[in-house]
């Protein structure tokens, strides 16, 4: 399962070696990733899949994410210590040694391959192992630190989950999962620069290219508008391609239609406040959306 380029808020310090190895791995980011999982091996399934499955499934993803945010934590230390929000994190504190956190990490990679190979196929293994290769040498290593396309581009990864969730019980990649997907990719950028927007000041101390920090709030606001609006496209186009009916359909609209106007009013309304606002309704949508589409399958098609 593919990493997020999605950083939150400020968390709890860790203060014990086991807190900080929990740490490295992102929890909060690995649960909004799982989030989009289940629903797409639902609609892969028609129904509800063995639970068995879900369960390995979701136990592949949380080691395959959890390993490579634990490789970006260890190559972004040096600018970590830079950004008061990031301060806190094991690496940075000395909690922990990079040497050990790369060990860790490599090992859960390992590990999330075995269990995706063993127990669901070879396919899902291959993609969630494709997407952190991504995650590392694609974003973390070249692209966050050069250019403002970053998380546009590295967003991909986070967005690989549907696919895995999909080639899980279908073992294949249809036409349904990679709309999800396109709709995942288009979900980031504006998701990701409304935090960003917040600490757009850490960034710039980084020397980081976040698109807040280096271009005017007028300018990330367009384009956050222009990414909401071919995202709710997306969404509308899965109402088709998934075979879904008004149980999807009517709530994608609903909440296309305030993520639309939420950025919309952003623009508005520059505020740093308003800014976290978006950012909490986009994970808020993206909940809301992915469970009106596991009940209109569930409803619609019982497994």
């Amino acid at each position: 399962m593919a990493p997020g380029g999605v950083a939150h808020g400020t968390r709890r310090i860790p203060t014990s070696r086991i807190g900080g190895f929990v740490a490295l791995t992102k929890p909060r980011i690995i649960e909004l990733l799982l989030i989009t999982t289940v629903p797409t091996m639902v609609m892969a399934q028609g129904g509800w899949p063995r639970t068995s499955l879900v369960l390995i499934t979701l136990l592949g993803g949380t080691l395959a994410a959890g390993g490579a945010n634990a490789i970006n934590m260890v190559v972004d230390r040096d600018i970590d210590k830079l950004m008061p929000r990031t301060q806190g994190r094991p690496l940075v504190t000395g909690l922990l040694g990079p040497r050990e956190a790369m060990v860790f990490a490599i090992a859960l990679e390992v590990l999330a391959f075995a269990v995706l190979w063993a127990w669901a196929n070879l396919l899902s293994a291959i993609l969630a192992l494709s997407a952190t290769l991504f995650y590392v040498f694609v974003y973390t290593l070249w692209l966050k630190r050069t250019s403002t396309q970053n998380i546009v581009i590295g967003g991909a990864a986070g967005a690989v989950p549907v696919l895995v969730g999909w080639a899980a019980v279908q073992n294949n990649v249809a036409w349904a999962p990679v709309v999800l997907f396109v709709v995942m990719f288009l979900w980031t950028p504006p998701h990701f620069w409304a935090l960003a927007i917040r600490y757009a000041d850490d960034y710039r101390a980084a020397d980081v290219p976040m698109l807040p920090a280096v271009a005017s709030l007028q300018v990330t606001v367009r384009k956050m508008v222009l990414y909401t609006s071919l995202m709710v496209v997306s969404t509308l186009v899965m109402w088709p391609v998934g075979h879904l009916g008004l149980i999807y359909g009517i709530p994608a609209i609903a909440l296309g239609a305030l993520f639309l106007w939420g950025t919309i009013d952003l623009g508005t309304n520059p505020t740093a406040p308003r800014a976290m606002r978006v950012f909490g309704y986009s994970i808020t949508y993206v909940t809301l959306l992915f469970a009106a589409l596991t009940v209109d399958v569930l409803v619609r098609r019982p497994g």
